[in-house]
């Protein structure tokens, strides 16, 4: 798999995360993040039973089999090649994104795609990305304990990982835990002068404080939630992040002239990919809490 495969699956899982923090259904979405990437991937695998497109659900699903199959025969042969394991992974997450247009998907549903994910973590442990992966779908089968010790490994070596700090505070928050959320991120932002002196750039620490804020926000601490947007806004005035979050922490107390202006600048000064989300979350209702997971530059 090449790495913007690896990229998509941890974004999928990220995403799922996030909804997780708002009581939101995750299926739907992940529907959404593979279903662009279903045909493509049956049609471009070698291991894949034909070559010719197709936009049949039951053609694309019987093609997707026919790899897992594939995968499944080369893994009996050579149990730790982990391309093979990575394709074995996407394949049977497209395969849940076919199942999620005839039925509800569930927690067990994720429970195929574990195995081969540790035995990537074990033959890789420095791929953070899968790590992370794993961790977050273990959360999602109910194994928290087991998602946390995934997340703790992966923070020991790299303190400064933005997806697995991310992924720690949705499970610490899922578990109904903001203040260790809270703790974990102050002790990051401690750490950050040191940890990017010997490794630079190692912790982004308007992540950091951007996503402390949203936690603030999330407890109602709104006063300590925009100190800390102002504070990440002064280390980078054109970083679209703390503006984004404060337009959104003011739109959902209901301020929402006070938030426009902030959504434009956001909208003005953030990449191109995400300019339509940010736009669309300006005129968007106000429907759940303020996410605790904000997009990386």
């Amino acid at each position: 798999m090449s790495e913007s495969g690896n990229r998509w699956i941890v974004r999928v899982i990220l995403v799922l995360a996030a909804l997780l923090l708002v009581g939101v259904s995750a299926a739907p979405i992940i529907m959404q993040a593979l279903s662009n990437n279903t045909g493509r991937s049956v049609t471009n695998n070698p291991n894949s039973s034909g070559g010719r497109d197709s936009s049949n659900p039951n053609e694309i699903k019987a093609k997707l089999e026919d790899e897992v199959r594939g995968y499944e025969q080369v893994l009996q042969k050579d149990s730790d090649n982990q391309n093979i394991l990575k394709g074995l992974v996407k394949a049977r997450l497209n395969l849940l994104a076919l199942k999620r247009n005839e039925t509800k998907l569930v927690a067990d549903d994720f429970k195929p795609v574990l195995e081969p994910l540790e035995r990537l973590v074990k033959l890789n442990p420095q791929d953070t990305e899968q790590a992370v992966l794993l961790a977050q779908l273990k959360e999602s089968i109910g194994d928290r304990e087991g998602a946390a010790q995934n997340l703790r490994t992966v923070l020991e070596t790299r303190p400064g990982d933005t997806k697995a700090i991310q992924a720690m505070v949705s499970l610490l928050m899922n578990q109904k835990r903001p203040e260790a959320a809270i703790g974990l991120l102050e002790d990051t932002l401690a750490k950050a002068p040191q940890a990017n002196k010997i490794e630079p750039g190692s912790v982004d620490t308007i992540d950091v404080q951007v996503l402390l804020g949203n936690i603030h926000a999330n407890q109602k601490r709104y006063g300590k939630a925009f100190e800390l947007y102002e504070k990440a806004s002064k280390t980078d005035p054109k970083d679209f992040r703390p503006i984004l979050a404060k337009a959104l922490v003011l739109k959902e107390q209901g301020k929402i002239d006070e938030a426009k202006p902030l959504f434009a600048n956001a909208a003005a000064l953030a990449p191109a990919r995400y300019k339509d989300e940010i736009n669309k979350a300006a005129t968007e209702v106000v429907t759940a809490p303020t996410p605790t997971v904000t997009p990386s530059p």
